[in-house]
């Protein structure tokens, strides 16, 4: 194939840099309220998952198991 039949590609546009974040100025009161809701929202995360005795691998532990025996022997 030659190339004559093959596109050209363009040249790529500058890289802008990114402009800068705005500077917000958050109050004590508002900082404590985000934590609070924070908290919360992990709270309700978390929900059943504390309750769940088991690894995603099983039980580790060795089983408490006994013998049957036959009564009256």
């Amino acid at each position: 194939m030659s190339s004559i039949f093959s596109p050209k590609m363009p040249s790529l546009p500058p890289v802008q840099p990114l402009p800068e974040p705005p500077k917000s100025e958050v109050s004590a009161e508002e900082k404590e309220r985000i934590a609070k809701e924070q908290a919360a929202v992990e709270r309700k995360r978390r929900g059943r998952k504390s309750t769940i005795l088991t690894s995603p691998l099983g039980i580790e532990e060795e089983a408490t198991t006994e013998d049957k025996t036959l009564l009256g022997s």
